[in-house]
């Protein structure tokens, strides 16, 4: 599948998430710019957002990094007008983690660690109904610390759930620390495969390696797209950066990424 128009929605959920985090103050923007191109391929005409019950499913398991998730369904013309510029607003249904009162949203998510169990009973659910939806779900690297993911990861290999297709993006880094200090990982691709996996480490910032991964053919086993990430890609001062998980923009540090941003843009 081509992949120039999910790089162009890429570099719209970038910016809308530079200009959104900037009007409202708040931080999580590193992990937002980390899963933009993630969220990209998976919504530009693959993910199945129609057909009632047997539409697609999406579970953003690394719920804090939201605002990619609103900018592409605000790209897509799902939310309702203006709302995303109600982001972390009083009120407002677009918080910092996703809630299910927002249509398009599925399951609310941000308890981290806890994404790839729902998403592996959605997808056990799904073939209980006979239903060929699929279930997509974004992990961050850090959540792979918890031992209940790994629970999610034996019982989905060993049901050959391959209605499951979980994207890992490998950034490396978590709120804190980087995540081989805290608790290194090892190749995750392997583990993943040796239980029960259908499992591919490739670059998460090149869309045709990601859609390629995507749109391989069925192994009869789950797929894990092990994305080797950059936390704050496309924004200089932030990539790799572990302050920017939390830290909110400047003016100074908002109009330094605009640019960046467009400097990306014109790369293509």
């Amino acid at each position: 599948m081509p992949s120039e128009g999910s790089v162009r929605f890429a570099d719209a959920i970038r910016r809308t998430v530079i200009v959104q985090s900037k009007r409202a103050y708040v931080g999580h923007i590193g992990s937002s710019l980390s899963i933009a191109d993630l969220v990209a391929v998976v919504f530009h005409e693959r993910i199945r957002l129609e057909g009632g019950a047997d539409r697609d499913r999406f579970v953003l398991s690394k719920g804090h990094a939201a605002l990619a998730l609103y900018a592409a369904l605000d790209e897509l013309g799902r939310l309702p007008d203006g709302a995303i510029d109600t982001y972390c607003a009083d009120g407002s249904q677009l918080g910092v983690h996703p809630e299910i009162d927002l249509e398009g949203i599925d399951f609310a998510s941000g308890s981290l660690g806890q994404g790839l169990s729902i998403a592996t009973g959605a997808a056990l659910a799904a073939r209980v109904q006979g239903s060929d939806r699929k279930v997509y779900v974004v992990l961050s690297d850090a959540e792979l610390n918890e031992g209940n993911v790994w629970e999610a990861i034996m019982f989905a290999g060993h049901h050959r759930l391959e209605n499951l297709v979980l994207l890992i993006d490998l950034n490396g880094q978590q709120a804190l620390d980087f995540t081989p200090d805290v608790l290194d990982l090892g190749d995750v691709a392997a583990k993943l495969a040796s239980f029960g996996w259908d499992a591919a480490a490739v670059p998460g910032h090149d869309h045709d390696a990601l859609g390629t991964a995507l749109d391989a053919p069925s192994a009869g086993k789950p797929r894990a797209i092990v994305a080797q990430t950059t936390f704050g890609y496309g924004v200089s001062y932030m990539e790799s950066e572990i302050k920017w998980h939390y830290l909110p923009l400047s003016d100074e540090l908002f109009a330094d990424a605009q640019r960046d941003l467009a400097a990306l843009e014109a790369q293509r």
